[in-house]
C-alpha cells in the first residue's frame, strides 16, 4: 500500500478527477468522482464517493459511497432532462447552457474539519457541516448541522451532541486541526489514550 504524502495526493484506480485540488496527506477512494471540490489537509474519501461543488475541511472522513453536493435538475422547467443543459452531448449546433453550470457550482456543500460522514450518506448543496459533526450511514442532510452534532435519517435531525456546548467551543478554540505535522505527531499518544476533555486540559493554554 502506498504511503500518504504531503506533496502528492493518494488517487486509487479508476477515479474521475476534473477541476479537484487537493491539500496534504490527502486520499482518493477507488472509482470515486471528484468534481469542483477541494479536499483540504488530511481528510479522505473511500472507495466509489461522489464529491461535487464542495469545500471539504481537514480530518474528514467521508465513507464509501457517500455523495457531497449532489448536483441538480431544473425543476422549474417544462422538462428536468440532461438536454436542456448538456445540450451539445444531443445537438450539433448548440453549445451547453453555461449558466445553468455556473449555478450548479456556486451551490457549495462546506463539510467542516473532523467530521465523519457514513456510508452511503447525501449531504445535499449549500449545505455546511460544522466540525466535529457525524452524519450517520444513509442519512440525508438537508440543513446545516452545527459543530459536534450526531444526525441520522432521511432528511437528517439531531440524534445527540458529542460532547457539551462548552467542550465543542473548547475543541473549536483549540483548533488542533491546524496543527503542524510535528505537533500532531508530538501528541498522538495523547489523542489515542486521552478523552476530549483531559486532552483539553492538557493542550489548552
Amino acid at each position: 500500500m502506498p504511503k500518504l504524502s504531503a506533496d502528492t495526493p493518494l488517487i486509487h484506480d479508476n477515479c474521475i478527477l476534473h477541476d479537484a485540488t487537493f491539500g496534504r496527506y490527502v486520499e482518493i477512494g477507488q472509482s470515486s468522482r471528484i468534481i469542483s471540490a477541494h479536499f483540504d489537509d488530511y481528510s479522505y474519501c473511500d472507495r466509489m464517493a461522489e464529491v461535487a461543488n464542495a469545500r471539504i475541511g481537514k480530518f474528514a472522513n467521508i465513507a464509501a459511497f457517500s455523495r457531497i453536493g449532489a448536483t441538480d435538475h431544473p425543476m422549474e422547467n417544462a422538462s428536468l432532462h440532461h438536454f436542456l443543459y448538456r445540450s451539445n452531448d444531443y445537438f450539433d449546433d448548440v453549445e451547453p447552457h453555461s449558466e445553468f453550470f455556473a449555478h450548479r457550482q456556486s451551490r457549495v456543500a462546506t463539510i467542516g474539519h473532523d467530521t465523519w460522514i457514513g456510508h452511503g450518506a447525501m449531504i445535499k448543496p449549500e449545505v455546511r457541516l460544522g466540525h466535529g459533526s457525524i452524519v450517520a450511514s444513509g442519512a440525508v442532510v438537508t440543513k446545516d448541522v452545527p459543530p459536534y452534532m450526531i444526525v441520522a435519517g432521511m432528511p437528517a435531525t439531531p440524534l445527540r451532541r458529542r460532547f457539551s456546548e462548552t467542550v465543542a467551543d473548547r475543541l473549536m478554540d483549540l483548533a488542533w486541526w491546524d496543527w503542524s505535522h510535528v505537533r500532531l505527531r508530538d501528541a498522538l499518544a495523547d489523542f489515542r489514550a486521552l478523552k476530549a476533555e483531559a486532552f483539553l486540559e492538557k493542550y489548552e493554554r
